[in-house]
């Protein structure tokens, strides 16, 4: 056995750089909470309020006016602020959004029912789904809730004759029934359709219909027609029940005729500053104690401001690079997206491809357009088109969009058919990679987009 020795480098990072990589990947809900927090913990660090005041007053009105005459979007999102604001001083807005278990409620509300009828509505309409839809076996559910079976039938009743058509339905079938009968439309064979050949009606199998039922094809392509403008989710124009999420861009692209300007959306971020009330008690106590630590609070302190700034500097480059790569994105919208990668905008910056990485984790960017993840804009060139950089995915997407909408809805393009128009344009993919984004775009396939138009039933 033979000792040896060598030499070895390795690099570790130390407690201060691993917060500062943390505070780059912070999107920013979870950056305000740190900061809440960071002042919490940390009493050398205070939150400069009256900054933030004059930010979210003059200066903010001056910033929103600004962009309110250069930017057409951020008008409508600045008019439609300061509508809301004059609404709410006039005590006209309700904070609560109505959702579809108030809606019902309000309807069942109205009318003299018996004590326990309206208990079991009120139970019922709490037990149904984001789509209106009751999707519990009833008697199962009336023991649950405590029930008696034929209540819970009467209460079911009532609640499928109330708005929208087709609330409390239990499967699709019924929801579509209900809609049918709500018109007093007398219409067998779209019930005989919606009752009993569904599936049917799903694949595009006309035919098949006409022939079990015993129908002329083009009677059954009319009632089919008539069906898939029903709306299978009678509760999706509700708001939820949940809370929704709103996203805060980090980034907003103001649009000027010759060029655009990047702001920072980092308004309602607290400004941090060193308290100089611990500053100067530091430097006059004579406690060992005390001075150690607020010289460790101090040196905290003075770490999380500088990481925040990097933070701040380091997205804003990454945007910057985006918006000079992507320019055709940001001027004619979807479907002219360049293959860019992360390693192409480190390389550009002189970082790593991990701090692109964390540094558009989670962030937004708002544009004319709308609102997207930075990550959005990065993705590999396709390999087999012969454009000169390249066709980015999301552009073969919008070409097989269009090409979908321009067909013949009569004789729909087969995925073989729309491999070579999309080669005619410059953009070649095999038939599975068409397949797969057709899948990704929610398009059917060819068999089922044949005589269905722009209308279709889920």
């Amino acid at each position: 056995m033979e000792l040896s020795q060598e030499q070895r480098q390795s690099q570790t990072l130390s407690p201060q750089m691993m917060q500062s990589v943390e505070i780059l990947q912070m999107g920013s809900q979870e950056l305000l909470d740190y900061l809440r927090e960071t002042l919490q913990e940390n009493p050398v660090l205070e939150a400069d309020e009256r900054t933030r005041v004059e930010e979210s007053g003059s200066d903010l009105r001056r910033k929103l006016e600004w962009l309110e005459s250069n930017d057409r979007q951020n008008y409508c999102y600045h008019q439609q602020d300061a509508e809301e604001d004059t609404l709410e001083r006039l005590g006209g807005v309700d904070d609560g959004e109505e959702d579809l278990c108030r809606y019902v409620l309000s309807q069942v509300g109205t009318m003299e029912l018996p004590g326990p009828l309206r208990q079991a509505c009120t139970l019922l309409v709490e037990s149904l789904d984001s789509n209106g839809w009751l999707d519990e076996e009833l008697p199962a559910l009336a023991r649950e809730l405590d029930l008696e079976e034929e209540l819970a039938f009467r209460a079911l009743e009532l609640i499928q004759s109330l708005e929208p058509a087709g609330v409390g339905a239990r499967d699709l079938a019924e929801c579509l029934a209900l809609q049918l009968r709500r018109r007093g439309e007398d219409d067998a064979l779209s019930l005989a359709i919606v009752e009993h050949h569904l599936d049917d009606l799903a694949k595009n199998r006309l035919s098949h219909i006409a022939r079990e039922l015993g129908e002329e094809e083009e009677a059954v392509r009319r009632a089919c027609e008539h069906i898939r403008k029903l709306n299978p989710r009678p509760g999706a124009g509700f708001a939820a029940r949940e809370r929704l999420t709103y996203i805060t861009p980090d980034i907003i692209v103001a649009s000027f005729p010759d060029h655009f300007e990047l702001l920072t959306n980092d308004y309602f971020f607290p400004t941090l500053r060193l308290s100089g009330y611990y500053q100067q008690l530091m430097k006059e106590s004579g406690d060992e104690q005390v001075e150690k630590y607020l010289s460790e609070k101090i040196r905290q302190a003075k770490w999380v401001i500088r990481s925040i700034e990097q933070r701040r500097t380091t997205l804003m480059d990454c945007a910057a690079c985006i918006l000079e790569e992507q320019e055709a994105f940001f001027r004619r919208g979807r479907g002219h997206l360049r293959p860019m990668t992360m390693a192409d905008v480190a390389r550009k910056l002189g970082i790593h491809e991990s701090t692109v990485s964390r540094a558009v984790r989670d962030k937004y960017i708002q544009c004319s357009a709308g609102v997207y993840p930075l990550g959005y804009f990065f993705s590999r060139g396709l390999g087999g088109c012969t454009s000169g950089d390249g066709t980015a995915p999301e552009a073969a997407k919008a070409l097989l969009r269009r090409l979908v909408e321009q067909e013949d809805k009569r004789a729909p393009l087969s995925d073989q058919k729309l491999c070579l128009r999309m080669a005619e344009e410059g953009c070649i993919l095999s038939r599975r990679t068409v397949a797969k984004y057709r899948d990704e775009l929610g398009l059917p396939s060819a068999a089922l987009r044949k005589g269905r138009g722009e209308s279709t039933a889920d």
